[in-house]
């Protein structure tokens, strides 16, 4: 049983990491987009990229379905509430376990 939780906790600890990459990515592109960093820097170039490269095939299937919002991206908000979402079953599954090893093994909490 306690394998099945382990993996619960790092299943959300990873979509916990893709949460703070999506929020870093939007934040950065916000900065490219106001001038206040630019892509002449080969650090901020590499880092741009490599969270292009992370998000671009989370976005793409979300891009194809919602319409155009002219130079408004909502994939990366989609994308958060699909992390939430799952966050949340996660949890409640492994709540679900923990309680029924418990009350399996006669343990009360």
């Amino acid at each position: 049983m306690n394998i099945i939780l382990s993996l619960f906790s790092i299943a959300i600890l990873l979509l916990n990491v893709l949460w703070w990459i999506i929020i870093i990515q939007a934040i950065l592109s916000w900065l490219l987009a106001f001038n206040v960093l630019n892509l002449q820097s080969p650090v901020v170039r590499q880092i741009a990229l490599a969270l292009e490269k992370l998000t671009a095939p989370l976005y793409r299937p979300i891009r194809r379905i919602l319409p155009d919002f002219g130079g408004i991206d909502f994939s990366p908000m989609v994308v958060l509430l699909i992390i939430l979402i799952l966050q949340k079953l996660l949890a409640a599954a492994a709540m679900d376990i923990a309680t029924s090893a418990a009350s399996a093994t006669g343990v009360t909490a």
